[in-house]
């Protein structure tokens, strides 16, 4: 029986679907402003390799992840651009789409944008009102009420005392307590805005997951997923309106996956060790990123670092030496197999993929030892499960890697015309510009240089001596 440790009860409890072998899986996905970063390539790859062991487990998934396309900082980057926000969302979806498919990532069955559902927003912040959940405040926003919620604290364990003690909650004298939360802005200058019951505005973040979800899901569905960044406020605030809104549970399981950290510190922009999707494929093979994300328990902490990255190659190298010269078809795996057995047992514990690595090594050893066709074809396939070990052995062996071409000029890597020349000679100030930046804590100033070097294939290493660059 498969067991998934649920955030909402602190515990691993027996998977239990709502009907019979379908899974209805919704997951938070990206708000598109700028390229992904490891952060969420973890996610891309965690919620992928529980969907392919549901369906290898013979489930039908319905498995969404929505598209965050309007945002405070999509019009800021947009305002910034001078473009469209359609033209910035869109060249951002494209990229991450691209990402997606060189970590191996089987497309989400359904990918709802926010700006698409704008009309179930507004109704289900009416039916908010009509309830008491909700109040439109003197300045034109409408407010969630958390006090009317009587759950509310039951994803992340606290009581709204403990919260507004631990948390740093936005001061706004229109609230009538600092923990309520926006479900629609008024309309600003320069701003996107739809008409509304209260006049014309957005609405706010937390709101467009609630409604996507149960548009594609029902009010009421099995597993709700996303980073363990999101499990305050995000989550804690779709529970609330959902289940303010239609009178019952929201999501059965929540799975959260744990936070990526470089070099044992915390992923920050204001640290200078973040690092897209993108600038990582500079330096290494998909295969290989995936393979290293899948190692780690989903629900531990990630930690990268280049160490981490050359050691998850060599093992990735094992696994295909042990496979070079069996030609392998995908075939039906026999699960009555010890080895098979036992990597099912694992991904049915909580999905316990460095448990079912472990497995895959110890296949690849037998293999070596016995020159077996059979057990380099169980290899395979349980290796398929989770999309590992899909090329030919010999390619990637030799090095035949399709990677990001990040060696691309800034107007290129941007969509504007825009051009540095001899980007080479101009890499010193730049760093010197970052570094004056960082010491004025302008952190977005700072962060915009280190793209920019990025896009043109020159990558920043922060080191306690300096800062170093190289190009990828």
């Amino acid at each position: 029986m498969l067991k998934i440790y649920n955030t909402l009860s602190r515990d691993k409890q027996t998977f239990t679907p709502i009907e019979p072998y379908k899974v209805r899986m919704y997951v938070c996905g990206m708000t598109v402003y700028d390229f992904c970063h490891l952060g969420h390539a973890r996610v891309m790859v965690v919620f992928d390799m529980v969907t392919r062991w549901f369906r290898a487990s013979d489930y039908e998934v319905t498995y969404v992840r929505n598209i965050t396309d309007i945002d405070d900082k999509i019009i800021k980057r947009a305002n910034e651009n001078k473009e469209s926000i359609g033209d910035l969302t869109q060249r951002f979806i494209d990229a991450m789409d691209e990402d997606s498919a060189k970590l191996g990532i089987i497309r989400p069955d359904i990918e709802p944008r926010a700006t698409q559902y704008i009309e179930g927003m507004i109704n289900m912040i009416s039916a908010l009102i009509e309830k008491g959940h909700a109040y439109h405040a003197a300045n034109g926003d409408v407010f969630y009420s958390v006090r009317s919620f009587n759950d509310y604290g039951k994803l992340s364990g606290k009581s709204l005392d403990d919260l507004r003690a631990g948390e740093r909650v936005e001061v706004d004298s229109f609230k009538k307590d600092p923990m309520d939360f926006v479900l629609w802005k008024s309309v600003k200058p320069n701003e996107p805005n739809w008409d509304s019951p209260w006049g014309k505005g957005r609405p706010g973040w937390h709101i467009e997951c609630s409604v996507m979800s149960a548009e594609h899901l029902g009010a009421h569905f099995d597993i709700h997923g996303g980073g363990q960044d999101l499990q305050f406020p995000h989550h804690e605030n779709e529970i609330a309106q959902s289940e303010a809104t239609h009178s019952c549970q929201m999501a059965n399981y929540w799975m959260h996956n744990g936070f990526v950290r470089v070099d044992d510190e915390k992923m920050s922009k204001s640290l200078g060790n973040f690092f897209t999707i993108r600038e990582v494929l500079s330096q290494y093979d998909a295969e290989v990123v995936r393979f290293f994300i899948l190692r780690a328990h989903y629900r531990s902490p990630l930690n990268y670092s280049d160490k981490h990255l050359d050691d998850a190659k060599l093992a990735l190298t094992r696994l295909y030496t042990a496979l070079r010269g069996y030609e392998v078809a995908e075939s039906e795996i026999n699960w009555q197999h010890p080895q098979a057995a036992r990597f099912k047992t694992a991904m049915d514990d909580d999905f316990n993929t460095p448990e079912a690595m472990a497995v895959l090594f110890d296949l690849a050893n037998e293999v070596n030892k016995t020159k077996s066709i059979e057990i380099a074809s169980l290899l395979k396939n349980l290796a398929t499960v989770v999309g590992l070990l899909q090329r030919d052995p010999n390619a990637f062996l030799q090095g035949e890697v399709t990677t990001i071409n990040t060696n691309v000029g800034i107007a290129e890597a941007s969509g504007f015309k825009a051009e540095i020349s001899s980007i080479t000679t101009d890499v010193d100030s730049l760093i010197q510009a970052r570094l004056d930046a960082k010491k004025s804590k302008n952190f977005a100033e700072a962060d915009r240089i280190r793209k920019q070097l990025a896009d043109a294939g020159i990558i920043l290493e922060d080191t306690p001596q300096g800062t170093t660059w190289r190009r990828a």
